[in-house]
């Protein structure tokens, strides 16, 4: 199976193929022990580099004394170091790509008292009653509610990245995509106005050399997901709202975004069904429980699961009343009255 689902992977692996930068490493067992293991790989590699950097010197300073005629013997030292030298490099280039793989959210401006609220807001599709009298702090603008008022506060800079990506031009390179084909971006956060290089920045989210020449028409999905990404974040916000952020991605992109959504200084509203994302992001969950209602819970994903056991019976599934973990049901609406 191929999946971005890491409590999924955690239950259900028992091999994992891991592709990384065209190697291929197989692995027994699940998500967890991989981690450990590939935690363990990357150590060792760091000491290997290490070491070969040190050899390196000692070679180097060989090659630079020896002198001008040399005996078979010594060619072949020569060429070992060369030889060295090429793995060098190239381990060095994929720590290199590895490490620029760092987003950063720029703050726009401290948000005030007031960032978005809700009140008796409902909300139907057809005959179904999706949620009523809801108090939420939750907007994006594209759909309108039946009832109820919206306020959004005068500090709020919204930016919003939805699953569909269908403002992206195809026709485009990834480069031209994010930073409209300037060499300087420049992107206004708390400290003011910064200038970024615009190669810099778009290889911050993992395309870096020929990947920033791209047709984004000929992108997979988790690469136009980052160019969508990349592309929302060049103008700063304070509230961002991100509709499945986490489909498609790699998992080095997963967690770059996780530490990036952890230092942001401004408010966060996902929609996800990425449970381990969710355990490591959230800090409340509006969960829709079925017939029509909705919790506002404070905790992560995996301490609304236990309360939603512990309070709505043993069987209660993530999605609490309507859904039973080990019978899961189709989720129920109440009809909606005109």
């Amino acid at each position: 199976m191929i999946t971005h689902d890491r409590y999924f992977l955690d239950n259900v692996a028992g091999w994992i193929l891991e592709i990384d930068h065209g190697r291929t490493h197989p692995f027994e067992g699940n998500y967890s022990a991989w981690l450990e293991h590939r935690n363990a790989r990357i150590v060792a590699q760091q000491r290997q580099s290490d070491a070969r950097a040190r050899t390196l010197a000692q070679e180097l300073e060989w090659v630079r004394m020896s002198p001008r005629a040399r005996q078979a013997k010594s060619r072949a030292r020569v060429s070992a170091y060369e030889e060295l030298l090429a793995t060098h490099r190239q381990a060095t280039d994929e720590q290199r790509r590895a490490d620029a793989l760092q987003i950063t959210i720029p703050m726009s401006r401290r948000l005030g008292s007031q960032v978005i609220e809700a009140e008796g807001l409902v909300k139907a599709y057809g005959d179904k009653l999706l949620f009523d009298d809801l108090a939420f702090r939750l907007l994006v603008g594209d759909e309108q509610p039946d009832a109820g008022s919206i306020t959004i506060g005068e500090t709020v800079d919204i930016a919003y990245v939805d699953q569909s990506r269908a403002v992206l031009d195809p026709d485009r390179t990834v480069y031209e995509e994010i930073t409209d084909g300037h060499d300087t971006l420049r992107i206004t956060g708390l400290d003011g106005a910064r200038e970024v290089n615009g190669r810099a920045f778009v290889a911050s989210f993992n395309f870096t050399g020929s990947d920033q020449q791209k047709r984004v028409g000929d992108l997979a999905g988790g690469e136009r997901n980052r160019v969508h990404l990349a592309r929302t974040l060049t103008s700063g916000c304070n509230v961002l709202l991100l509709d499945e952020p986490t489909n498609d991605l790699d998992v080095d992109t997963l967690r770059a975004l996780e530490a990036a959504l952890e230092s942001f200084g401004g408010c966060a509203v996902v929609i996800s069904h990425d449970r381990w994302f969710l355990d490591r992001v959230a800090t409340h969950v509006l969960a829709f429980e079925g017939d029509s209602v909705v919790r506002w819970f404070e905790g992560n994903f995996t301490d609304y699961e236990a309360f939603a056991k512990r309070e709505l019976g043993a069987d209660a599934g993530p999605t609490g009343r309507g859904s039973a973990a080990s019978h899961p049901t189709r989720i129920t609406y109440k009809p909606f009255a005109r």
